[in-house]
């Protein structure tokens, strides 16, 4: 990523995405730099969020930024930046989830859950949710990638299912299967859990 120049104005919301586009599209870098500026610092929290760990997150958001500045070009609509840019975000998510679970099963890399939902609630979560969120966790580790981020993206991010499919890059149909699964999932281990607190 380019050096934030310092001497350059600061972004301001009257300054929409689809005319920093359109200038990153005539090489203007400050319009590029803006847009990173604007969309970072969101995107990097959806990425430990979807990944549950604050490792990768700063190569995610990277690469996803390469890719859309690379592919800018491509953007049919200059406004919808923000909701492309989560797109594709979400591809290099899935690669690393997958990437993660092989080099888990091989033994190659330790359970480091920093950004999971347990670790990520504020101080003043009770114990007992923490508990619930611990063992959410652990499900969410378990789930496939596409129903993982399916239901992050529905459930705990609070998108629509019609935002969940676009940002999934998949039918609406696909996406609400993909949470449906993930939910049973989350329903059968958490009636399991409660039934042995009690």
């Amino acid at each position: 990523m380019r050096a934030l120049r310092t001497a350059e104005p600061r972004v301001t919301p009257s300054i929409a995405d689809g005319d920093l586009v359109r200038r990153a599209l005539d090489g203007d870098r400050w319009a590029e730099d803006a847009l990173y500026r604007r969309h970072a610092r969101p995107i990097a929290g959806l990425v430990t969020r979807l990944l549950g760990s604050r490792q990768d997150v700063e190569d995610v958001v990277h690469d996803a930024f390469v890719h859309a500045f690379s592919k800018l070009d491509r953007l049919r609509e200059p406004d919808a930046f923000r909701g492309w840019l989560g797109r594709i975000a979400i591809t290099q998510v899935r690669r690393v989830i997958r990437r993660r679970r092989l080099a888990r099963t091989l033994g190659l890399l330790p359970h480091e859950d920093d950004g999971a939902l347990e670790q990520l609630a504020g101080k003043a979560v009770p114990p007992e949710v923490r508990a619930e969120l611990a063992v959410v966790d652990g499900i969410l580790r378990r789930l496939p990638a596409d129903q993982r981020i399916a239901w992050m993206l529905r459930v705990v991010e609070g998108h629509r299912l019609e935002d969940v499919a676009e940002l999934a890059g998949c039918s609406l149909a696909t996406a609400k299967r993909r949470i449906a699964a993930a939910q049973k999932r989350m329903d059968a281990v958490i009636d399991v859990s409660l039934e042995e607190g009690r």
